[in-house]
């Protein structure tokens, strides 16, 4: 039964460490609800055993408990994991009509950047793990958090996919942990910038293009390229990756009036003969 309400929160909580305080920290809150949210990937043989696990700490914090399991197999990609897991968080939120909260700390948002870094991405990527995900902990580093459930006597399991070279994030994460504390505490103060002028050009663009959801196609065709890209970004809620807005961009300077354009993840473009119309669809 979804119990609602503005002090409503979905804990996505793996059952390691960080969601572990996570979930204690949270539960000291006053006048809080808590949804502990739990996804099985189905990629290691094991962890059957860290849904059980993770059930048992909602039943111990009094709090509901929602968990889904699928077969992904061990080859599954990184990427695909994460979209499966924040599809089943997002839903769970939404009818839940909580916000989602997760363990992300500040080791984390390094590791992020300096992923983002190696992939060439644009400045968008240095402003990483900034959306409607409420990221309690990115002011404390893991190490913090170990010593806050070694304190407070939490118990955990250990994910044996940490240790793992199979994946990029674990790599990164042995590469950023050689590093001096203060160069990682750069990349955490980098990031904050970045989120701040992020915002700034979100403010800007608005008044530029207006709260929508309907746009003067004019404006879009004569401006330059890279400005009627990032305006056609925050048009679309951002949810369009560049090659995608690319595409939507071409479709706004030449789509026939009551023509309709599927930009992709649930965004619909529809053409009148000066204006077009966003549509996020659910």
């Amino acid at each position: 039964m979804a119990i609602g309400g503005p002090n409503t929160y979905v804990l996505a909580v793996s059952g390691g460490v960080d969601s572990v305080v996570l979930l204690d920290v949270m539960s000291k809150l006053p006048n809080t609800n808590l949804v502990v949210a739990h996804f099985d990937h189905g990629i290691r043989d094991d962890s059957a055993e860290d849904a059980r696990f993770v059930e048992g700490l909602a039943r111990r914090y009094g709090a509901e408990f929602e968990t889904k399991r699928e077969e992904l197999g061990p080859r599954a990609s990184e990427d695909l994991a994460r979209k499966r897991r924040y599809e089943f968080l997002r839903d769970v939120a939404r009818r839940h009509q909580g916000h989602l909260v997760t363990a992300h700390h500040a080791d984390d948002v390094a590791e992020t950047v300096a992923i983002n870094l190696t992939r060439g991405t644009g400045w968008r990527g240095l402003a990483a793990m900034h959306s409607d995900v409420l990221r309690p902990l990115t002011g404390h580093t893991k190490q913090q958090l170990l010593l806050y459930a070694l304190r407070h006597q939490l118990e955990w399991h250990q994910d044996s996919t940490n240790s793992s070279d199979a994946y990029l994030r674990n790599r990164m994460r042995r590469k950023m942990s050689k590093l001096p504390r203060p160069i990682q505490d750069e990349v955490g103060e980098l990031r904050r910038k970045q989120i701040a002028l992020k915002q700034q050009i979100e403010a800007e663009v608005r008044q530029l293009i207006g709260d929508g959801p309907t746009y003067e196609r004019y404006f879009f065709i004569h401006a330059p390229s890279f400005a009627a890209l990032e305006c056609l970004r925050v048009a679309t809620d951002g949810k369009l990756t560049r090659p995608q807005l690319e595409r939507a961009l071409l479709a706004v300077k030449t789509a026939k009036p009551q023509a309709t354009y599927q930009a992709g993840l649930g965004t619909e473009l529809r053409f009148a003969s000066r204006q077009f119309r966003v549509e996020l669809l659910k």
